[in-house]
């Protein structure tokens, strides 16, 4: 057995090896090589130009206006929604107040259903939730407006999608709302493990529950929520983004690129413009926010592991 251990595991280790370096690798590969050619996507034919793209990219005004909104959505979105799935978590699992008879922790009264009202949003397409909500920030018609007509505010009207000032953060609200409830239910499985006379020997020592948060769950929770921040981060450089910023704003990536972001210019430059060569330099450097993000993360999350 011990001779043959090592032909074993890399028997089961070659295939997904080799198909994640055929299908991820090689194609990042590619990308760069083809960074440095004109190449348009539609002809086999193509000649290198050295950095001539990345020199271009340096003094693209859109490219700097998307690399600055992907870099927002990268830094407020994580925040945001990890913050907000981080208290409804808690109040979930441990944030009810203590009734006769049973645990001194508990969660408030239905949270099994409020567990499943967070976790919703997950079961619809990212498509369907921007549809949704693009007729939702209609000026016109939509639902956001009507209810402030209704309730008298007249005069308080934006145009949301339409407003350069306010159509990113519209698109931000959306995303924070689609996935939030990933993560309740993820930082509620986690808290479930945590034992119950931990917070209980906080409250003896007349912890409240502020305390017994940023003290007992949340330095136990650390590792799920380095994990959650990095895979909201690069949801938030991804697909994700592109999907929601294409199918609601105006353009898509407006008005006058207010809204758009990396991976949006990358798709545009390659399937509308018909240059390729661009497109994959943009993603290249897409690649390296991702890296350096995830990086960031690790680094300045990095803290002793806690056991229970």
């Amino acid at each position: 057995m011990r001779h043959g251990k090592y032909r074993f595991i890399v028997g089961f280790l070659a295939l997904p090896l080799g198909l994640y370096a055929l299908f991820v690798v090689w194609p990042f590969i590619q990308s760069i090589y083809y960074s440095f050619t004109d190449w348009t996507g539609l002809s086999p034919d193509f000649q290198m130009v050295g950095f001539d793209n990345y020199e271009r990219m340096l003094d693209d005004d859109i490219f700097w206006k998307s690399l600055w909104h992907s870099l927002l959505f990268a830094l407020v979105l994580p925040v945001l929604t990890l913050g907000l799935a981080l208290f409804f978590a808690f109040m979930i699992n441990v944030g009810g107040r203590r009734r006769k008879g049973g645990p001194a922790i508990s969660g408030v009264r239905g949270s099994a259903f409020y567990k499943i009202v967070y976790f919703f949003p997950q079961v619809l397409s990212i498509a369907i939730v921007s549809l949704l909500f693009a007729f939702a920030y209609n000026p016109d018609s939509g639902a956001i407006n009507s209810l402030l007509r209704g309730i008298g505010l007249d005069g308080v009207q934006p145009l949301w999608l339409g407003d350069p000032g306010l159509a990113l953060w519209c698109v931000m609200a959306v995303l924070v709302w689609s996935t939030v409830g990933f993560f309740v239910v993820l930082f509620s499985a986690g808290m479930a493990s945590i034992p119950a006379e931990l917070y209980e020997a906080a409250l003896l020592d007349g912890a409240s529950r502020a305390t017994t948060f940023f003290r007992v769950t949340l330095p136990l929770l650390w590792d799920t929520v380095q994990s959650g921040w990095v895979y909201m981060g690069i949801l938030a450089l991804g697909a994700e983004s592109f999907a929601v910023v294409q199918i609601m704003t105006t353009g898509p990536g407006g008005p006058d690129y207010s809204t758009t972001v990396m991976v949006l210019y990358v798709y545009q430059k390659a399937f509308r413009d018909g240059q390729a060569a661009y497109a994959t330099t943009i993603g290249v450097a897409l690649l390296i926010v991702t890296l350096a993000f995830a990086a960031i993360v690790m680094r300045l999350g990095r803290r002793e592991r806690l056991e229970f």
